[in-house]
């Protein structure tokens, strides 16, 4: 711990204990930002096309050059953080995320805008990381669960409020100014969150004299690359040739990897880490889950809006109830798990489960009268279980790592978030789309390929609570 850190802290047990929660609440910020940005985007998309011309390939590229530089770089902007500091990292992510909203705000090309995103994910993934470090670091084990449940609702509500600002600055056309809005919305929350994170967040790093492991770094990076790229992309250009080769290339490029991190002192990622229980199955747990929740959001958003007809705006209010489902549970669980423990885990994944499983049934057996109205009893099941299960997920993985490992290790877990929600929307997006064509009419043959997709969500959940059992008692 550094020594502004250290002075910091050094005051009364409840000034101290004040101060860290204000440093934690900023940090939640940074958080907020980077999950917003990659849902207000799908919503400004149809207007981006045709204010900047651009084509089908193009805005592709706008939507997901974000997310692949996010993605990629999330272990190298947690080791940074490490070595040169969380608070230094964060607020460098924070001015340079600023900027490059800026830029995307003022683009007078579709590719200026392509590597402004692009920017902007690099940016995301400096900050993100020091978020669960922060709350390592400054927060006794006993207060945990409370940050990782704020974590949690902050995560789940802007996923939702993506969608609804999104949509509201879209139709507000504010001075004209069309899409623009969207990104305009981040600086001045850029700009407040740099002065409270200078005021307010103490610095920590681990001691320094070891180098940042280049090797390890420029292997992870092709690595991800080939993994991520084909993942993200697969779908929508139709799993061409290359996806696939790019894919099978991936598995040896992390072979490669894990042997470059046997060979050097102070790796990018210790291979020691995957050797506890706690965090190697809870690491998969987190893929799990996640490949679960995006690809749910996913078909559910294709229902609403191609089957339903409903506007970006109009799904994003319908997912509501969803969204204060998951905030209040979230909030819940950071109470009850002190007390009941993984219970409070296994217990969100199987009300999770149940949930898929009325949704699916409703969405293959109600035909051309499926309404939203007759799904949102369901998807509020859905929401109160992902919200006792996700934040303190994460709070279990990270339970057990030391302190000089807890960068490293928000990474990696940072990642798998990432690796696993674009997994899940790429296999189940696949199966939505192959499943849709039903009998029944549009709408019925919608909800076709809703009960369908929902089904994998079914199987999803399962393999979740499986794992959950397999967790050490004591995680």
């Amino acid at each position: 711990m550094s020594t502004s850190q250290t002075d910091a802290l050094a005051v009364p047990t409840t000034e101290a204990a004040t101060a860290r929660w204000r440093a934690v609440g900023v940090v939640l910020i940074g958080a907020f930002m980077a999950i917003l940005d990659t849902f207000i985007v799908l919503v400004a998309a149809p207007a981006i096309q045709a204010d900047l011309h651009t084509d089908d390939a193009e805005l592709q590229l706008v939507v997901v050059a974000y997310q692949l530089a996010y993605a990629v770089a999330l272990i190298t902007g947690a080791r940074l953080g490490d070595r040169y500091g969380r608070k230094r990292l964060f607020m460098s992510g924070m001015a340079l995320f600023t900027v490059s909203s800026v830029v995307c705000a003022i683009a007078p090309t579709t590719v200026t805008l392509i590597v402004a995103r692009l920017v902007q994910g690099i940016s995301a993934a400096l900050m993100f990381p020091q978020v669960f470090a922060v709350i390592q670091v400054l927060l006794p084990p006993t207060q945990r669960h409370r940050a990782f449940s704020a974590l949690g609702a902050v995560i789940g509500v802007s996923t939702i409020l993506g969608q609804l600002v999104g949509g509201l600055l879209i139709a507000a056309n504010l001075f004209g100014s069309g899409w623009r809005p969207v990104f305009w919305v981040n600086v001045p929350i850029g700009i407040a969150t740099l002065l409270l994170a200078a005021k307010l967040v103490p610095e920590s790093r681990l001691p320094q004299g070891r180098r940042l492991d280049l090797p390890g770094l420029a292997a992870l990076t092709v690595a991800m690359v080939l993994l991520i790229v084909p993942v993200v992309q697969g779908r929508q250009l139709g799993w061409p040739l290359w996806t696939w080769l790019s894919l099978a290339v991936s598995v040896p490029a992390f072979a490669v990897f894990a042997l470059v991190e046997r060979r050097v002192e102070a790796p990018l990622v210790s291979l020691r880490l995957f050797r506890d229980r706690s965090f190697s199955v809870g690491i998969l747990l987190v893929v799990v889950a996640y490949a679960g929740v995006n690809s749910f959001f996913l078909v559910l958003s294709l229902m609403l809006q191609d089957g339903l007809g409903q506007s970006a705006l109009g799904a994003g209010l319908s997912y509501a109830p969803l969204a204060v489902a998951f905030f209040v549970t979230s909030l819940l669980a950071g109470k009850l798990t002190p007390r009941y423990g993984r219970r409070v885990l296994e217990a969100g994944s199987v009300i999770a489960g149940l949930g898929f499983v009325v949704t699916m049934a409703l969405a293959l057996t109600a035909g051309p009268s499926l309404t939203i109205g007759l799904l949102m009893p369901s998807l509020v099941v859905v929401g109160i279980g992902n919200g006792l299960l996700l934040p303190q997920l994460l709070n279990t993985v990270l339970s057990r790592v030391g302190p000089n490992e807890v960068g490293m290790a928000s990474g990696v877990l940072s990642t798998g978030q990432q690796v696993g929600g674009a997994v899940g929307v790429a296999v189940i997006g696949v199966v939505f789309f192959s499943a849709l064509g039903g009998p029944g009419g549009h709408v019925a043959s919608y909800g076709y390929a809703l009960g369908v997709a929902v089904g994998l969500n079914v199987l999803i959940a399962v393999v979740a609570t499986v794992l959950l059992l397999a967790l050490p008692k004591a995680a």
